[in-house]
């Protein structure tokens, strides 16, 4: 049985060293939700030091929902190349600034109900507005969130949404918000979807590794880190 508090919080010590996740910087910077919501719409599917560079370049062309629902979806485009999907980024961004302005008289919604509502906005983009924005209780599960919680065997899930709702059944409160900051840092920096460098995790004694097929050891006799 996985003792899921004592590997989230190995691993909150642990990805402190790591790189942040470029939408929960954004959100530390300036809790801007305006920001943090087309921050994460951009960084789907796409790398974060693409997503950070894209943001600061349409960031500084329009540095609230107002100014970005003036601006032509062309040069949404030329700002925001060359995050993944960039052509229906760009709609989904002005169609979205469009709609809050006009329906939601420019305030970005703090509900996930709402914020699926807008153009481009899954589960996983409002999940990640409400936890990071309004720091509220929410569980934003990404393909990192949902992998490393089925190598794990915490849950047994064929989905995102499947993990999303296994883990609001399951998974403590207290550890909703910071979920997917913890595990994205990890799934980036060492539990990678290929050759995960199991050698070198603090959790190797304790992981289950359901389907995971590590790296060679760096050396010959190398033993893993515990938590």
């Amino acid at each position: 049985m996985v003792n899921i508090g004592r590997f989230l919080d190995a691993l909150e010590d642990e990805v402190v060293k790591y790189r942040v996740p470029v939408v929960d910087l954004i959100g530390v910077q300036s809790r801007d939700s305006y920001r943090v919501l087309i921050a994460t719409i951009l960084s789907s599917r796409t790398k974060d030091e693409v997503t950070a560079a894209a943001s600061g370049r349409l960031f500084e062309r329009a540095p609230d929902l107002y100014r970005l629902a003036e601006l032509d979806e062309s040069e949404i485009r030329d700002l925001i190349y060359p995050v993944g999907f960039y052509r229906t980024k760009a709609a989904h961004l002005v169609q979205t600034a469009r709609v809050l302005r006009d329906r939601y008289d420019g305030i970005v919604p703090d509900t996930i109900e709402e914020l699926i509502k807008l153009p481009g906005v899954g589960r996983k983009t409002a999940n990640l507005v409400v936890a990071v924005a309004f720091d509220k209780p929410a569980i934003c599960v990404d393909t990192h969130v949902h992998r490393i919680m089925n190598i794990w065997g915490y849950v047994k899930t064929a989905t995102p949404l499947e993990t999303e709702m296994a883990l609001r059944r399951k998974l403590p409160k207290k550890y909703w918000k910071k979920v997917n900051r913890i595990l994205v840092a990890f799934g980036q920096g060492t539990c990678k979807p290929v050759a995960p460098h199991c050698d070198d995790c603090i959790l190797e004694s304790a992981c289950a590794r359901i389907g995971v097929v590590p790296r060679k050891r760096a050396q010959t006799g190398q033993q893993g880190r515990t938590a």
